[in-house]
């Protein structure tokens, strides 16, 4: 008689920045390992990430929280595509724009 594992019963699970202190090769070894439980299991994974950019590359619908609150939502390469997201999550800026950033100003959405 076989027990499945609790790992091969589950189908949804939460990870709680996974990225977190680790060098960017583990950190691509690791969400490469996410992508494949997800797909070959056809699970539901929410994941809680502050590296923006390598949880909305490897996601389908994202979610942007600021102080507990959602500020932006939508599909992945979309909001990858969003000029705030770019400028305030991904510290990318248009070419040619000098001056004050626009986060200084602006700190919170609204």
């Amino acid at each position: 008689m076989h027990q499945s594992s609790s790992y091969e019963q589950a189908r949804n699970y939460a990870l709680d920045e996974p990225s977190l202190g680790l060098s960017p090769k583990l950190v691509k070894e690791i969400f490469e390992i996410i992508i494949r439980i997800n797909k070959e299991l056809k699970t539901t994974i929410l994941l809680v990430e502050q590296n923006a950019n390598i949880a909305l590359s490897n996601s389908d619908f994202g979610y942007v929280l600021e102080l507990g609150r959602i500020v932006m939502e939508g599909n992945s390469k979309e909001l990858l595509e969003k000029e705030d997201i770019k400028e305030f999550y991904l510290g990318q800026q248009d070419e040619g724009i000098r001056g004050e950033r626009r986060w200084k100003k602006k700190k919170m959405w609204r």
